[in-house]
């Protein structure tokens, strides 16, 4: 039961699904994540904490960077399905279409300069 009511929490709120949606693309750095939503690096590390504790993402730590991704194949059937859903409902909804035009200018940003700039504010 605890595991479906994590995975359920995780998916009830939209920043955590928008993460989700995001993290398609490939790895992404926190610094990243919070520049995509404009939210301050404490909650953006809330939400990822809640996302890691459904295992709907996986992280490394590579220094001080922390890195988040989708899970793999080894991932829980149920968290592959969900992540599965989600991508399939909100395919086409216009907010994730612009999420994923304004990662990809992101996304040429370098990423320790991003950090270093959020580090400041």
């Amino acid at each position: 039961m605890r595991e479906f009511m994590n995975l359920t929490k995780a998916l009830a709120d939209e920043n955590r699904v928008r993460t989700l949606l995001a993290l398609r693309k490939g790895e992404l750095c926190v610094c990243q994540i919070t520049e995509l939503f404009g939210l301050a690096p404490s909650t953006v590390s809330k939400h990822l904490s809640i996302l890691y504790q459904a295992r709907l993402v996986d992280m490394r730590k590579d220094g001080r960077w922390i890195y988040y991704r989708l899970p793999g194949k080894e991932a829980p059937v149920a968290v592959r399905e969900a992540i599965a859903w989600v991508e399939k409902f909100l395919e086409a909804n216009p907010r994730v279409a612009e999420d994923t035009r304004q990662l990809k200018q992101i996304l040429k940003l370098d990423p320790v300069g991003l950090c270093k700039r959020q580090c400041r504010k």
